[in-house]
């Protein structure tokens, strides 16, 4: 029996049993087979789908999150790595676009906090890029609550920040060219379309001529290979 399987199973009974929760209900609650909390509470999380535990886990009231190591170092320093190859590639794109770009520029307007991964501008034509860094994707949902609440406050970051306002706003998502990240997106298809309906040809497209708001994703090589890499 796996050691974290096991402490993962211990710790789903005593949130389980704190709520007063069964079984049977917590299955009902998660919309799982109530054999999948049994194998996660008996130490097997590693027979049931993680999907499943994570439902499992939401439904209890609690939560899971996935760590993983490699060689000794976290898996969060290897994407953070990623993270910051992707904003200078992009960042690289927009000069030679001649674009202004902005990293990591902060925020708290109206109660929000947070962050612009890379806040592009471009005077001429009034517009800025509102981009968001994803060196993996993780929760959708959460990724575009962020960038509702971002793409919403730009015009008066841009404002307060650089002094003039925009006419026209970018909203891009930033990820990784490679076959998993491109699978995700396929598999949420619908979700992807109606949020993001442009993809990188029209985000370059874009970047060159910005006369209307644009909503796209851009799978972005983060080796530089002018634009043949960024397709």
């Amino acid at each position: 029996m796996n050691s974290d399987d096991e402490r993962l199973g211990q710790l789903l009974r005593a949130i389980r049993r704190r709520s007063g929760q069964t079984q049977a209900a917590l299955a009902i609650a998660a919309n799982v087979p109530r054999r999948d909390v049994i194998r996660v509470e008996a130490g097997d999380a590693g027979q049931v789908a993680v999907e499943r535990v994570r439902l499992i886990f939401d439904a209890s009231g609690g939560r899971l999150k996935l760590s993983a190591w490699v060689n000794g170092a976290s898996a969060d320093r290897l994407l953070d790595e990623g993270h910051a190859r992707l904003l200078e590639r992009a960042a690289q794109v927009l000069v030679r676009r001649e674009w202004q770009p902005h990293s990591e520029v902060t925020f708290s307007e109206f109660g929000e906090r947070g962050s612009i991964d890379l806040l592009g501008s471009y005077k001429p034509l009034r517009a800025i890029a509102v981009c968001e860094i994803k060196s993996a994707l993780g929760s959708l949902e959460e990724s575009n609550r962020m960038l509702d609440v971002k793409e919403r406050l730009a015009p008066k970051i841009t404002f307060d920040r650089l002094g003039w306002r925009p006419r026209v706003v970018g909203r891009i998502l930033i990820v990784p060219n490679e076959m998993t990240v491109r699978r995700i997106v396929a598999r949420h298809a619908m979700t992807m379309a109606s949020v993001y309906p442009a993809r990188s040809r029209e985000v370059r497209a874009w970047l060159r001529n910005p006369v209307t708001p644009l909503r796209g994703i851009w799978f972005l090589s983060e080796v530089s290979n002018r634009d043949s890499s960024t397709r």
